[in-house]
């Protein structure tokens, strides 16, 4: 789809109402990362380049419509000026004459959004009263495009419309992975459990030419073919589920990937005594927890003639070695690929992000999504309110 972006738009002598995810990490008092307000300057500096004057929007927590002080943006302005390098100005619910007396390169921060309990019903009332605050609506959160709420969705019915630079980078980034993407396309998706995420498979045999399904999801995949898998984490009554996404793969000339050998161990824990067997020979007290060199080696054989990855969730339990090993390999190897200009990879997700930052790949993948229910909400087919409103 179409949308507008910073440059369709004149903000000379304008205030842009820009809505942001600055949801970052606070511990007593104190942000502890600023990623998140980082990946926020390109677009403020814009506006204010062209003439603009910025006021941001945002949520913080689930204060679910209540006033909640811990939960204050008041308590992120500093970090937010300092990052930005300029002067920001917290505003509380009431808004007042603030945006009337902004000055110079002054920036608003309005108070968190969800104390209000209009802006999850996407209340028209609440959208209306934000939209006199403003001349133009500019919305960066691709994070919080799955929702509609009224800072997401029914404002831009009210004003003029477009996405900012963190949200015009991502949807393009996203266009290219699935939209329109070079072929062969490779998918990994992984994780604990295929229930999280059967729209996102049924999707993806649908518009990829090779699927690995790896981590716990894996073990679900394994059993419905009839092969014990001890231990493991396993959801046996979605066998029926797990065999019927195979056909429809093979139907669309899917080629599903799943372990070619395992490594198991007794023990869910840092070092525990393993070994790498066929994936039909898992001990009946022993647990599958990463998948083997084997597999690994078929996945990098797949990516080396792929143009296009999609990569959501880790091979194996990544969080504890050496059950990271699959995870860290296939991640080099797709970095690899991409940095000598080889492979497009765009990638997303909770743990994704963690794997692949631990595995030291993530810098080198095309586009790192920090989005994690949007992402997987693009990632299943489904429209996203926030970016349809834009359209």
């Amino acid at each position: 789809m179409a949308w507008k972006t910073l440059d369709d738009m004149d903000f000379a002598g304008k205030r842009a109402l820009v809505r942001v995810d600055i949801n970052v990490p606070v511990e007593d008092g104190v942000v502890t990362d600023t990623t998140r307000i980082e990946r926020i300057i390109p677009t403020v500096d814009d506006i204010q380049e062209k003439g603009g004057k910025v006021i941001l929007m945002a949520h913080f927590g689930r204060p679910k419509g209540q006033v909640v002080p811990e939960m204050s943006l008041e308590h992120i302005a500093p970090a937010v000026a300092d990052v930005l390098g300029l002067p920001v100005t917290w505003v509380n619910s009431d808004y007042g004459d603030a945006v009337a007396e902004m000055e110079g390169d002054e920036v608003l921060l309005l108070e968190n959004l969800r104390f209000n309990p209009g802006e999850e019903k996407n209340d028209a009332g609440f959208a209306k009263r934000l939209a006199t605050l403003g001349d133009i609506y500019v919305n960066d959160a691709f994070s919080a495009a799955h929702r509609a709420h009224a800072s997401t969705e029914a404002i831009a019915r009210l004003l003029p419309a477009c996405a900012g630079r963190l949200m015009a980078e991502e949807l393009g980034a996203l266009e290219k992975a699935l939209g329109t993407p070079e072929r062969p396309v490779v998918a990994v998706v992984g994780g604990a459990k295929v229930s999280t995420k059967l729209d996102l498979l049924g999707n993806l045999v649908g518009k990829v030419d090779h699927l690995v399904i790896g981590g716990g999801m894996a073990n679900t995949f394994l059993a419905a073919q009839g092969i014990d898998v001890g231990k493991s984490l396993c959801e046996h009554d979605l066998a029926e589920t797990a065999r019927e996404i195979l056909g429809k793969a093979e139907t669309a000339g899917c080629e599903i990937i799943l372990p070619r050998d395992i490594v198991v161990a007794r023990e869910f824990k840092a070092g525990a005594e393993s070994e790498t067997l066929a994936p039909d020979a898992c001990p009946a007290d022993a647990m599958i927890l990463d998948a083997g060199p084997a597999t690994v080696a078929y996945i990098n054989e797949t990516l080396e003639g792929a143009k296009t990855l999609v990569w959501n969730g880790p091979l194996g339990a990544f969080e504890i070695e050496p059950f990271d090993a699959a995870t860290n390999a296939a991640a080099a190897k797709a970095a690899e690929l991409s940095k000598a200009g080889k492979l497009i990879s765009v990638a997303g997700g909770g743990d994704t992000v963690a794997a692949l930052n631990q595995a030291g790949a993530a810098d080198d993948f095309t586009y790192i999504s920090t989005a994690g229910g949007a992402f997987l909400e693009w990632m299943e087919g489904k429209e996203l309110p926030g970016v349809a409103a834009l359209g």
